[in-house]
């Protein structure tokens, strides 16, 4: 059972290889549950299988992050990227992922989802917050991301602007309509944010 959204403190901390069946059991149900009305359930079924998911080198590179409930219930989770994986989990991913030069390529926006019991309560906000400040400290100026339908109200209201919309062409033969998205990083920290 979910915690309640309005009594329940929560904390921002990075994701951890034990938090791996947690974050894929949140991303199933998150994609599920909020593309309702964006995508068909034949859609989401093979997001799910084949491109979302944990990619389990931004883990290891501590910048994934969670965010759990004081009932350690995890409610949220995303991040940012040096590398040059745009988007899609460790089922997707077939070669090295190299770093990205900061002083030429845009840092990468990855993985936002958010439980729905959760969702427009200011939890991708937060966690991109973290994330900005995180790829600005690491040098680079600019971010970009791949967005679902349903993420792309977030990001625009984040300040990220539409590069291109394009399909993806899933190995079942099924599409799905995406955004590639972009912004500048802020040159200063905004106030209240998380270093």
């Amino acid at each position: 059972m979910t915690a309640s959204p309005m009594s329940d403190p929560l904390t921002l901390r990075d994701a951890c290889t034990h938090d791996l069946p947690a974050i894929e059991a949140l991303i199933a149900r998150s994609a599920r549950e909020l593309s309702v009305g964006f995508y068909t359930e034949a859609q989401v079924t093979s997001l799910l299988r084949h491109v979302f998911g944990v990619d389990t080198q931004l883990v290891r590179d501590r910048s994934y992050f969670v965010i759990e409930t004081g009932l350690d219930e995890l409610v949220a989770a995303g991040g940012w990227s040096r590398r040059r994986t745009l988007y899609g989990g460790d089922r997707m991913k077939q070669a090295d992922d190299p770093l990205l030069d900061p002083g030429r390529e845009a840092a990468r926006i990855r993985a936002f989802f958010v439980h729905p019991d959760w969702a427009r309560r200011g939890l991708g906000r937060r966690l991109y917050d973290r994330c900005e400040a995180a790829a600005r400290a690491a040098g680079f100026r600019r971010l970009a991301l791949v967005a679902t339908l349903p993420g792309e109200p977030l990001y625009r209201a984040l300040g990220f602007e539409l590069d291109q919309r394009f399909t993806l062409s899933l190995p079942d033969g099924i599409e799905v309509p995406v955004a590639r998205m972009s912004r500048p990083i802020d040159p200063a920290a905004p106030a209240g944010a998380e270093a």
